[in-house]
């Protein structure tokens, strides 16, 4: 069989450039999981212990020797590369649409192409480049965006005819194409070999290596790792690497605290065939027909193609049974759409010999972006695993981020979109992984436009009010699992239509979202916004103020019924979290983040916090639902329900008080709408949300009340230079880059994490800054639109990219918020970002490919502040201190 013979092959020529190994193999040569002697035994303590041979776990392990690391243990209980990385098609690929994920493959093809030399181990290495086809006009523009992001990063790159793609690649039929995208560095490797040249870099530098050795589990004590059990014995160590790709899943939840990896593997087809009558050239470059779901590489002389099909065969639902991937039954009917595609594609191969139909396992995610990073729950234990059929391209890049993890407690980059705790516990149910990599898989290549949304494992996390809204023609998306509402549709609309509008152009649903913005400037709006995350901490003493008072950069110790804007900093001084914290009383506080922080920040707080009896964290985000009234008359509603004055002198802005509305009482009321605009956010005991939400609705009619969704208070958000965590802000951004310098007291008599960062910024500047731009040549109806990862241009010359767009409707313009870089034109060097070199600039956006005129800005239009009332508006003054 072909994937056994580039298997023996890599035994072969790994195991003679490394004597070691000829000594240790000699015993190991059968593929049984009988007992036999292991010529090595297992060392008892390591400082690193890693779990799996494949591309992952070799290059963990190669990274972290590089860095100084000597006291590793790998450990494989097949063979070394003999799981999934045997299998891959070795296609490295740098064209990804998520920007850390394009720096790992950019990455990985640059430390592939010189490791060959560096351990004398033959990788197959060679730059074919790749060609992407598009069938339509939509895949074309999704490709220019592509392109637009490898230009800026120095990646060469060019969008191409259909008759140039003829000139690369002849066989290839391009009637129905309509443009490609070629990408000349990429590259193919033998996986294998690259996995094994990496463990023989790894063992010179010192890294233990023991094949068909069993992991059983990872013991923790006190939420840390301290060992691993396995089939000959337990090794203490201080950091667990679980690389065990397809079966890290298992292996995650085998101890007694379970470690949620939210992976499941489907069945992956490709062909091999015979070579052509005229062998195809090494050189030919790959082709990607995500139209046809295909991608096509030469192979010795013939072909290796293979597909995402629409309709894949999950697998492996429970246990590990296999100890080395061997080839899955192969199944033609299955495979039969796809081999009709690349016949299409390449009709010169109808007589071809077919050699194999391969059928190996790939896990997924669900999000389609893979996992990196450390447990929430326990210290020590770090994950590298889903790679979505990337692993080849991830693989080097990947490796060394969490090297960086486990070596300097962070990567060099902004990994959230990775991140291990962007998933819940809920995200690791069997039945919720198996519908949604069948979902998943099919996406490879499904054409993906901005806003769109999973339609597997929904109405999982639900607000109280969930029904009612449903009913009201309210549109969903989801995060972090739960349920939100977009929009509402109103009565008579053309249900169908906005359903299925997918677009890069002008969406559906502008118009109705334009009537939501309308109402929440001029009468009353409601969003129910119960996903964000809510935490109370709590002591018997002043414990709880003194922590958070050195976890967050704002002064906490501020009247009881206060709301305090703050930033939760890391050693850097860069943004964990972004959120609202409430003094309840002397000794309470209540804290509300994004939603998608509720595992990333109770993970954060939890290993910061003091092991104190006397200090209490607690998630309450169950327990309360959000509703945000947004608009010139809440103040009235909540005015008449309350039978209390809620004007500004007697409930004052950034305030927070627990009141009666209707029948319900204990309702957390603050004076906050995180839009900018006037308003309050009611915190409803759950049981009282349906009640509290029919007398606001009920009340509001003759202020001309309507609900509303988060599209409304993105738009209303952006304009008004708010910047959101996860989108804007992240673990590399400080307050001082972005403006937030008044959430910020350098001064408030004690210390806080981040703050020496934060000193040195104000005293020698930073290098780069939060800038808003108005886009002024640009026609909403039949141009592009912007949505986030565009290239800012300054006097023509990349300076950064955009974090978050919105249409804003009181500009009747787009506006794109984003960060400004100063490189050096000579030697590229970052430089310090002055208000002088913002505000003198000539600035372009590029919107695939295509270049719009853009003014930049510092600061908010003071014209959308006319009706300011609330200090949380006049705090943005801050902006115009610049």
């Amino acid at each position: 069989a072909a994937g056994m013979f580039l298997r023996l092959l890599s035994d072969i020529q790994w195991r003679a450039a490394h004597p070691r190994w000829r000594r240790m193999s000699s015993s190991q040569r059968s593929t049984s999981t009988s007992a036999e002697p292991h010529p090595l035994s297992l060392p008892a303590q390591a400082q690193v212990v890693i779990c799996g041979g494949g591309i992952m776990g070799t290059s963990v392990a190669y990274h972290l020797s590089k860095m100084g690391f000597k006291d590793i243990v790998l450990l494989e209980q097949g063979r070394l590369a003999a799981g999934t990385t045997r299998f891959c098609a070795g296609i490295v690929s740098t064209a990804r649409p998520v920007s850390i994920e394009l720096k790992m493959a950019n990455y990985s093809n640059k430390l592939y192409e010189q490791l060959e030399q560096e351990t004398g181990v033959q990788t197959g290495y060679m730059k074919t480049g790749s060609i992407s086809l598009a069938q339509t006009q939509d895949r074309l523009i999704s490709l220019k965006r592509i392109a637009s992001s490898l230009n800026v990063m120095g990646i060469p790159c060019e969008i191409i005819s259909p008759k140039k793609v003829l000139q690369l690649h002849p066989l290839i039929n391009i009637h129905d194409l309509v443009g490609a995208m070629y990408v000349p560095e990429d590259a193919l490797v033998s996986s294998a070999n690259v996995s094994l040249a990496l463990a023989t870099a790894a063992s010179r530098n010192g890294v233990q290596i023991h094949e068909r050795t069993s992991v059983s589990h990872v013991t923790i004590q006190k939420g840390r790792v301290t060992g691993v059990e396995t089939d000959r014995g337990r090794i203490q160590c201080e950091y667990f690497v679980n690389c065990a790709g397809q079966w890290a899943y298992e292996l995650g939840h085998s101890g007694e605290e379970p470690v949620h990896i939210p992976v499941h593997a489907c069945e992956h087809f490709y062909l091999l065939t015979h070579p052509l009558q005229e062998p195809l050239s090494s050189s030919l470059p790959t082709i990607v027909d995500p139209d046809g779901r295909i991608y096509i590489r030469n192979w010795q002389g013939g072909i290796l193609s293979g597909g995402f099909e629409k309709n894949p065969k999950p697998l492996f639902t429970e246990g590990r049974n296999q100890l080395e991937i061997q080839n899955l039954q192969e199944d033609w009917d299955h495979f039969g759409p796809l081999l009709s595609a690349l016949l299409r594609r390449m009709p010169g191969l109808e007589a071809l010999q077919i050699m194999q139909l391969v059928n190996c396992p790939e896990s997924f995610t669900p999000d389609m972006r893979c996992i990196m990073g450390e447990s929430p729950t326990a210290r020590g234990y770090f994950v590298l695993a889903g790679m979505n059929s990337a692993g080849i391209s991830y693989g080097g890049g990947a490796g060394k981020y969490l090297a960086e993890w486990i070596v300097n407690g962070y990567p060099s980059e902004n990994v959230w979109p990775l991140d291990l705790k962007r998933f819940g516990t809920l995200q690791s149910s069997r039945t919720f992984l198996r519908h949604r990599v069948m979902e998943v898989m099919p996406l490879m290549c499904d054409l993906k436009v901005p806003r769109w949304d999973f339609q597997t494992g929904r109405q999982l996390r639900t607000s109280p009010l969930y029904d009612r809204l449903d009913a009201q023609g309210a549109r969903w998306m989801e995060k972090h699992g739960f349920e939100r509402v977009k929009y509402f549709v109103p009565p008579g609309s053309d249900l169908l239509d906005l359903d299925h509008s997918k677009t890069f152009y002008k969406p559906d649903w502008f118009d109705i979202v334009g009537s939501e913005v309308k109402c929440c400037k001029e009468a009353v709006c409601v969003i129910d916004m119960s996903s964000f995350t809510k935490f109370e901490i709590s002591s018997t003493g002043d414990e709880a103020l003194e922590s958070l008072q050195y976890l967050f950069s704002n002064d906490l110790d501020v009247p009881v019924g206060h709301v305090v804007h703050t930033g939760m900093l890391n050693e850097k001084g860069g943004y964990e979290n972004d959120c609202s914290i409430a003094r309840l009383s002397k000794r309470s506080f209540f804290m509300i983040s994004p939603t998608d922080q509720q595992v990333h920040c109770w993970a954060w707080l939890k290993n910061r916090l003091p092991d104190d009896s006397n200090l209490v964290l607690e998630d309450v985000t169950w327990k309360y639902t959000a509703l945000n009234l947004i608009g010139p008359r809440a103040v009235d509603v909540l005015s008449e329900l309350s039978y209390a004055p809620m004007t500004a002198e007697h409930f004052p802005s950034l305030f927070c008080k627990e009141m009666s509305v209707g029948y319900a009482n204990g309702i957390r009321v603050m004076s906050i709408t995180h839009t900018g605009e006037p308003g309050f956010v009611l915190y409803i005991p759950i049981e009282y949300a349906l009640h509290v939400y029919n007398e606001v609705m009920n009340m509001g009619q003759k202020y001309g009340i309507r609900n509303a969704g988060y599209y409304a208070l993105r738009s209303l958000r952006i304009e008004k230079f708010f910047a959101f965590w996860g989108q804007d802000l992240d673990a590399f951004t400080t307050p001082m880059e972005c403006g937030r310098e008044f959430q910020v007291k350098l001064d408030k008599g004690m210390d806080f994490l981040g703050q020496e960062v934060l000193l040195e910024q104000k005293q020698n500047g930073v290098y780069k800054r939060f800038t808003m731009f108005i886009l002024e040549d640009h026609d909403t109806d039949m141009d592009l639109w912007p949505w986030w990862g565009e290239p800012i241009f300054r006097n023509g010359r990349y300076v950064g990219k955009t974090t978050s767009s919105a249409y804003s409707y009181t500009l009747e313009r787009h506006v794109c918020l984003g960060f400004v870089h100063h490189f050096d034109e000579n030697t590229g060097e970052e430089l310090v970002v002055t208000t002088d070199f913002i505000n003198q600039g000539e600035y372009e956006i590029d919107i695939a490919g295509q270049r719009f005129q853009a003014k930049a800005k510092l600061y908010p239009f003071s014209s959308l502040f006319t009706q300011r009332r609330r200090k949380d508006e006049v705090e943005l003054s801050g902006y115009q201190r610049e």
